[in-house]
């Protein structure tokens, strides 16, 4: 399958920025463990296909994606939302906080910023909130591969020390395997209290 070429969006961009910078999550529709929030800051946008929106790319490609783009752009940064404070805040403000400090610690004079269809409320940072950035913006998709596979790792690492629902399968989300052992098992500390899930029927 032919992708398409990131880039143009944010070399539009870059023509007014001195820098620009991606801002993705993954994990928020999970049932269990936290939000991976990625922050990337490129000063040149180079051409590398494998940068693309996370969900069209295979485990191994978005591994080799990754490695490229911590070794290529300007500076990253990853924060980890744990349970307690998507609980406490909900999920919208625990992901706009978490993105919010990941400009923060990646703005530099003259930057710009591509958030993936958030308003994260920074007003020190220019800030664009399209929707789908991820498969629009070379920037946002790099973002969002890093968290991914920081996120996968993870979440394979917890269910080494917590078996039981299937985690290093289902990374957290609500699949019919991780519903069917919540019925049985119940919630662990690393469950969202906050999200409802369904019974699986049959």
């Amino acid at each position: 399958m032919r992708r398409p070429c990131l880039g143009p969006n944010d070399r539009r961009l870059l023509r007014s920025a001195t820098s620009i910078i991606g801002v993705d999550e993954v994990g928020r529709g999970c049932l269990a463990g936290p939000v991976v929030v990625c922050g990337v800051r490129f000063a040149a946008i180079a051409r590398q296909p494998l940068v693309q929106d996370s969900k069209t790319l295979s485990a191994r490609q978005r591994e080799q994606a990754a490695e490229w783009v911590v070794r290529t752009c300007s500076d990253w940064v990853v924060l980890e939302v744990w349970v307690e404070l998507i609980d406490r805040l909900n999920i919208l403000e625990a992901v706009r906080l978490a993105m919010r400090t990941c400009v923060r610690a990646l703005a530099v004079p003259g930057s710009v910023a591509v958030v993936d269809a958030v308003e994260i409320g920074e007003e020190h940072t220019d800030i664009h909130s399209p929707v789908r950035a991820d498969a629009t913006f070379f920037s946002v998709a790099a973002a969002s591969i890093v968290a991914k596979v920081h996120r996968d790792r993870l979440m394979v690492e917890l269910d080494a020390r917590h078996p039981g629902w299937g985690w290093r399968r289902n990374k957290g989300y609500g699949t019919a395997e991780h519903r069917r052992a919540l019925a049985e098992s119940g919630r662990s500390y690393l469950h969202r209290k906050t999200f409802r899930w369904s019974p699986v029927v049959g």
